[in-house]
């Protein structure tokens, strides 16, 4: 997989962190935009990712993102992975405030939307690639209290499903995978009692999406893949 971009947002978090590492492996160009300035103090890294701060719910700088991930003529941008993306529980439907619903697709389906439209002229121009989006178990298997999270994760099922279907005769893939809780710092810090052993490992999620990105599963489009693990 040499001698390839691949744009990965989110790739600063847990799941982030996993999945540059397992294309960085692979000996991809991996271009990673973030909201703040890598930490001055940390030095180059051999093969480190391309790190650049962005807005990725501001299209001017999405814009930005896409032309720096598409910009080496050695590597051309193959791959898009939409991991960017935000949780937040609260009341019933009726008592959830209409901001607090829409700041929930602004997070989890305005960037993928956004990172998707600016990326795809530039797969398309380098005769095909990859899109992989991240939603949630709970798009199809909700709980009481997330009305906005549940909606904007399937949101971003349906998003995907229309990219398969528009950009298909183009040679570009998009799919979708549903992780259950993630075994991360963070949702460890949030949930201590909780029986960890049954969530995913972020290096388990990295290796499918890996797989969904790379020319190995040329023949999928459209699916939408759980990662559960064992929950």
């Amino acid at each position: 997989m040499a001698n390839r971009s691949v744009l990965v947002t989110g790739a600063t978090g847990g799941l982030g962190t996993a999945v540059s590492a397992a294309f960085v492996a692979a000996g991809w160009r991996v271009v990673a935009p973030q909201r703040r300035q890598p930490d001055p103090l940390s030095g180059p890294e051999a093969n480190a990712p391309v790190r650049m701060v962005a807005d990725l719910t501001d299209p001017q700088d999405v814009a930005r993102v896409a032309e720096v991930a598409s910009g080496d003529p050695e590597a051309p941008l193959r791959a898009v992975v939409n991991l960017v993306g935000g949780y937040a529980s609260g009341g019933l439907v009726h008592e959830t405030p209409v901001e607090d619903f829409e700041r929930m697709l602004t997070l989890n389906l305005r960037p993928t939307h956004l990172v998707t439209r600016a990326a795809l002229p530039h797969l398309v121009a380098a005769g095909g690639g990859a899109v992989v989006c991240v939603a949630a178990r709970a798009a199809v298997a909700p709980f009481p209290g997330v009305g906005g999270y549940v909606t904007a994760k399937a949101a971003v099922l349906g998003f995907a499903a229309a990219v398969a279907v528009e950009y298909k005769a183009a040679g570009v893939r998009c799919n979708t995978v549903l992780p259950s809780v993630i075994d991360t710092p963070t949702n460890r810090g949030a949930m201590p009692d909780a029986d960890h052993s049954r969530w995913v490992d972020p290096a388990e999620i990295a290796s499918v999406i890996r797989f969904l990105a790379s020319d190995e599963s040329a023949p999928t489009s459209g699916a939408a893949v759980p990662v559960y693990g064992r929950a």
